[in-house]
């Protein structure tokens, strides 16, 4: 199986005009965070929020009549799916998606409203794989593999198209991996426009399953990584074959750093991202030394993240630069003792966002009193301001 750029450009043509042609821009302030030549490809301006519309709609377009009557399958929990039944509704072709059993009911319901036939089976992605081919071959359908068919990777590949139609002169692209799809259509781009572009594969920490067959090694995979849009065990065989001659390095990411990539994007950019779709900036917050100094073109894969989880990940920055901190005041339990404290940190201008009082802990004076009290400041220099002025008003605070 190969892959050319002339079958990217002929899968950029059938998409125009179906797809969004998405903006790739520059990002300052990303810049000077990272050292690097930030520019930005916002693929979750898509419809369904991500690319995976473009290699699903590559596929829809080049099945024949009867095919097309028959209808098609796939097994996903995520993006393909979506991309997979918008398209298919819109072309008038019947889909099944078959999900695990444990999909966020989110996902189903979008799913399902795409006009998709959803089955509920199986407790992993490969559980519902095996499923999806029974079926498929039961009903007489076409199956659309999420990554490992050429098809879907030269739909893939016009992200990278369009992004060197933008921006030329892209030094590096550091690519999200979890089959396999994207990477082996986004380098072949890069590589056949400027073979002095560098390919960076970036898989999370927990799932090193490219990583591991391109050492010839074993891996353990497994774990709840907020990438789970990446969290892939196994990557494809074609989409493999195809990206690793292409590829420099592949860079294994630890959790903080997605979470530190969704926030920034969303404190600085105002746009959201899903975990694997931060892949690519966290691969320039967990190795700048890699990118600093070098035009880096990073790609927005998808914005598809439950709103809790954003809400958790946007606390958790905001605890990680201090700007939310809990502190644990002790001293005598008497009137007015939370009052004096609290006017104090009010007058440094923190915010006192929760107070709990504790008199019964042992390690406490009978006649003394604990007290948590969490605030919001500006900063890490800003707490440690007002941890100083309460310790020179006798109330020592210790950060919890």
């Amino acid at each position: 199986m190969t892959l050319s750029i002339d079958d990217i450009r002929a899968a950029a043509e059938r998409l125009k005009g179906r797809i969004e042609r998405t903006p790739c821009r520059q990002s300052r302030t990303l810049s000077e965070i990272t050292g690097a030549d930030v520019w930005v490809k916002f693929e979750n301006l898509q419809f369904t929020a991500a690319y995976k519309e473009r290699g699903a709609l590559n596929t829809l377009l080049q099945l024949s009549d009867n095919e097309a009557k028959r209808g098609v399958i796939a097994a996903s929990a995520g993006n393909h799916s979506q991309g997979l039944a918008y398209h298919a509704a819109r072309l008038g072709i019947p889909v099944t998606i078959v999900m695990p059993r444990n999909t966020p009911f989110v996902k189903v319901q979008q799913t399902r409203a795409f006009g998709a036939e959803v089955v509920l089976d199986g407790e992993t992605y490969d559980d519902s794989a095996a499923l999806a081919k029974t079926l498929c071959a039961e009903r007489e359908l076409v199956f659309v593999h999420p990554f490992n068919d050429v098809k879907v990777m030269a739909g893939q590949g016009t992200v990278a198209l369009e992004m060197f139609e933008d921006v030329p002169d892209l030094e590096v692209l550091p690519i999200p991996i979890g089959g396999g799809g994207l990477i082996a259509g986004c380098a072949t781009v890069a590589k056949s426009l400027n073979s002095k572009v560098e390919i960076y594969g970036v898989e999370p920490a927990m799932y090193p399953s490219f990583t591991a067959k391109m050492r010839g090694v074993g891996a353990a995979t497994g774990g709840a990584t907020i990438a789970e849009g990446i969290a892939v065990r196994s990557v494809g065989e074609e989409s493999y074959a195809i990206a690793r001659p292409l590829i420099d390095d592949v860079l294994l990411i630890e959790e903080p750093y997605f979470e530190r990539a969704i926030a920034l994007y969303c404190n600085v950019e105002k746009t959201v991202v899903e975990g694997a779709g931060a892949a690519s900036l966290a691969a320039l917050l967990a190795y700048p030394e890699k990118f600093r100094g070098k035009k880096v073109g990073l790609i927005i894969t998808g914005g598809n993240i439950d709103t809790r989880l954003l809400a958790s990940v946007l606390t958790r920055e905001l605890v990680r630069e201090q700007r939310l901190v809990s502190l644990r005041i002790i001293g005598d339990d008497r009137p007015g003792l939370l009052g004096t404290v609290s006017v104090l940190i009010g007058k440094m201008g923190a915010n006192i966002v929760e107070v709990a009082h504790n008199r019964l802990a042992l390690d406490v004076p009978a006649k003394g009193a604990e007290f948590d009290i969490m605030i919001e400041t500006r900063d890490a220099q800003h707490t440690q301001e007002i941890m100083d002025a309460l310790r020179e008003s006798g109330y020592p605070p210790r950060a919890v």
